[in-house]
């Protein structure tokens, strides 16, 4: 099971919580918390299945926390992850900028395999991913539908949701995602 969870501080939207979730039987099943919300999401990104329905989560130094029908998550956040130090060097409004995350992208592709900061997302947008922060996670715990979650594993084989998957050692980011669409 491969889950990647996005709590979105600001969106367009306002603030939400969605979860894209990866089965053993390679299933893509997006988690959403409204119609609208769920429109965007999987006209940006490929699911097999979406569901509808309240998606919280809580977000404290040390821990996330993510409830939903399907799911409840635990997960204990450690500290920087091996590029922290790295992303931190970047000042902001070049981290999030789409000329330079254009730039970047041979680069971090390279250093964290299946990790791209720019590519096409649905509907013939553009999307980019400006990465500020990562740290690690050291545990986790929790249930997707009747079945336990089991502990933190590497996420493998990559996650199949959009044009780049996370990092293998399972990470916590501060993420501003782009996206602009076409035309």
């Amino acid at each position: 099971m491969r889950i990647v969870v996005g709590t979105w501080q600001r969106s367009p939207f306002g603030g939400f919580t969605d979860v894209m979730v990866q089965q053993p039987d390679e299933q893509r099943v997006l988690l959403a918390p409204d119609d609208v919300i769920a429109g965007f999401v999987s006209s940006t990104y490929h699911f097999d299945q979406v569901e509808v329905g309240p998606v919280a989560a809580t977000l404290a130094t040390d821990r996330l926390t993510v409830r939903s029908a399907a799911l409840d998550l635990d997960v204990g956040i450690g500290g920087p992850a091996p590029l922290d130090r790295l992303l931190r060097l970047v000042p902001g409004r070049i981290a999030t900028a789409p000329w330079w995350l254009r730039t970047i992208d041979p680069v971090a592709s390279r250093l964290v395999r299946g990790v791209h900061t720019s590519g096409t997302a649905g509907n013939g947008r553009r999307e980019y991913y400006g990465v500020r922060r990562s740290r690690r996670i050291v545990s986790s715990a929790g249930r997707y539908r009747d079945g336990d979650l089991g502990g933190v594993r590497p996420l493998w084989p990559p996650v199949a949701f959009g044009f780049a998957s996370a990092p293998r050692r399972p990470q916590l980011v501060s993420v501003t995602t782009t996206i602009v669409d076409a035309g």
